[in-house]
């Protein structure tokens, strides 16, 4: 019963206080026998869902046995299911450097990786800075493929915040680094990422930098994401609010993650659509009725 199961968790309290107790014939405290006594009291307590005492007896555990880096987690975990969230990252980040400085730095990713998944829907800067530490340690480890994923998960967490220049910089990042994996074609999808925010951003430059970088990956030149990223940009120039939208409203922008596809959707051209005047010679702007038929046609 519940009540037994409690009972004997604060059996096993006492036990693990009295090993850590010192006397005359006994001078070291038994930290091993006390940390694992705290082991069977949190599951113990657990188990009679008893989740703020779990949670405390884990807490012991680490402290008793500081090289026990998973103690640190569960602790973290019994604060989760107590939907104590920020506290419980606080625990599993500290678990994470435990389990770097102990040359398990998988598990530390791993477990940097499920605090952000947790932090998500609470706190998407916090969520982003802790995918952001979880590539670090993979990307330490060249472990690139998965190093990337994460730093993926933060560019759409900064993109949803609207910070662009931070997004920015996490693309090119990624883009980067899907170019050194020879990952090609998903470069070109970074590309047109990187041009929907700097366009957010009003940095028509460095919106095409970021393509004319792109024409020396193999295959960009002349794909459906060069072709459409060139009208893209050439619309935006000529402040074209038609040729702007009909490329945003795409299926290759529209079934871009939806953090992306709601850049395109989103996207306005300077000058509140007032289309350029073709050339500087022209003797004003066209009529309406042409204007529509210039781009009835083409340029898809």
């Amino acid at each position: 019963t519940m009540a037994q199961k409690i009972t004997e968790a604060h059996e096993h309290v006492a036990k693990a206080e009295k090993y850590l107790k010192t006397s005359f014939m006994k001078w070291k405290p038994d930290y091993d026998s006390a940390a694992s006594e705290y082991a069977k009291a949190a599951v113990a307590f657990k188990s009679a869902r008893q989740l703020e005492q779990a949670k405390d007896a884990y807490l012991q555990e680490a402290e008793a046995h500081t090289s026990n880096r998973s103690a640190f987690e569960q602790a973290g975990m019994m604060l989760k299911d107590m939907q104590r969230l920020p506290e419980a990252v606080q625990y599993i980040e500290k678990a994470s450097v435990m389990y770097v400085e102990n040359g398990t730095p998988d598990t530390a990713a791993m477990a940097l990786d499920r605090a952000g998944k947790l932090m998500e829907p609470l706190d998407l800067a916090k969520a982003a800075h802790l995918y952001q530490q979880a590539a670090g340690v993979f990307e330490n480890e060249e472990r690139l493929r998965q190093a990337v994923e994460l730093i993926g998960k933060a560019s759409r967490l900064l993109v949803r915040q609207q910070k662009f220049d931070e997004a920015a910089e996490s693309l090119q990042k990624e883009k980067n680094m899907y170019k050194e994996i020879e990952n090609y074609p998903t470069c070109f999808k970074k590309t047109i990422a990187q041009v929907l925010v700097h366009l957010h951003r009003g940095d028509y430059v460095a919106a095409e930098k970021c393509v004319q970088e792109s024409y020396s990956i193999p295959g960009f030149s002349g794909s459906e994401d060069c072709v459409a990223m060139e009208q893209l940009l050439q619309g935006y120039d000529d402040q074209d609010e038609e040729l702007v939208s009909r490329v945003c409203t795409s299926p290759l922008l529209r079934y871009m993650d939806n953090d992306y596809a709601k850049l395109a959707i989103s996207l306005k051209v300077p000058g509140g659509g007032k289309k350029k005047p073709a050339a500087a010679g022209d003797s004003g702007a066209a009529p309406p009725e042409e204007e529509e038929d210039e781009y009835a046609g083409g340029l898809c």
